[in-house]
């Protein structure tokens, strides 16, 4: 009996830890299935961005505090997105010896520096001659086209650049559109679910005043990036003309008219300058009058 009881001690035993073990392999799977599942939900609930109900009634403001859990997360985001915003112009004015020949030049540097003339004015006198320019260039071009005036071109007689940084404004503007193009979308969920035509007026208005601001914002931005993408630079080039008898092209006509007018004009300021001293003239009779009464007093 001994002989058989130990033999089958040792079955059960192996019998029982076979069991266990099955168990242990049943249950891990539905176990982690189950943590899984969990996982998925906790991740889907977490990624989707908590909702802002829309108000209850017209009058209700939308302040921005009734916002801000929903959308501290991605305002933040937005502000670290924006990239720096600098806005540069110059004006520059140059002394060549030929207009036109400069006028050549400014154009191979234009194309050089993928720029453009935005605008551009020229202008003859008898004293000089001017051609006013407007150019744009791109913001990274912009300092290889000032050298490049200032080198090949002519005198620079005077430049001036100027830098301004409107990341601020850019990033301010962008967040109140945001944040209006939230509204514009609760007012519409509102419009759909208007029960009174008053209600639907008050929304519609609403709505058109939303519209509009975010036009206008739009608009801001676009002509910041403008602004910032494509630089703005003024330049001029003025030849001074050299007038003497032998070189000047100006008819006898012309410089005999404007003798007599500038004849006329040394006059009048003549007969001006004397008329303000007319003061001192009324003092001149009142001194003769004395002089000759202390004259005659005298010889008496």
């Amino acid at each position: 009996m001994r002989k058989l009881f130990l033999p089958l001690c040792i079955l059960l035993l192996m019998s029982g830890c076979k069991k266990s073990e099955l168990d242990v392999a049943n249950s891990s799977p539905a176990v982690s299935a189950d943590k899984a599942i969990d996982i998925v939900k906790y991740k889907e609930e977490s990624s989707q961005s908590p909702q802002v109900a829309p108000p209850n009634a017209i009058s209700e403001k939308l302040l921005p505090e009734e916002n801000e859990s929903a959308q501290s997360s991605s305002t933040h985001k937005k502000i670290d997105t924006i990239a720096k915003k600098v806005i540069k112009n110059g004006n520059m004015r140059i002394q060549v010896g030929d207009i036109k020949k400069a006028q050549n030049q400014v154009a191979d540097i234009l194309k050089k520096n993928n720029a453009y003339i935005q605008t551009e004015q020229f202008q003859n006198t008898d004293v000089d001659d001017n051609l006013d320019l407007v150019i744009r260039v791109p913001h990274k071009n912009f300092d290889a086209l000032i050298n490049s005036f200032s080198d090949g071109v002519g005198s620079v007689l005077s430049k001036n650049i100027s830098s301004d940084d409107v990341t601020e404004e850019y990033t301010d503007v962008s967040i109140k559109l945001a944040n209006k193009r939230i509204y514009l979308e609760k007012y519409r969920d509102m419009l759909r679910s208007a029960s009174t035509t008053k209600d639907m007026i008050e929304i519609q208005e609403k709505i058109r005043e939303l519209e509009d601001e975010i036009d206008v914002a739009e608009g801001r931005l676009r002509f910041i990036d403008d602004r910032v993408n494509y630089s703005t630079l003024n330049l001029s080039l003025y030849k001074e003309k050299v007038r003497t008898s032998a070189t000047s092209k100006i008819g006898f006509g012309s410089r005999f008219g404007d003798s007599v007018a500038e004849g006329w004009n040394s006059f009048v300021s003549f007969l001006l300058g004397i008329i303000s001293f007319w003061p001192f003239l009324l003092l001149i009779p009142i001194i003769i009058y004395l002089w000759r009464k202390w004259r005659a007093g005298r010889a008496k």
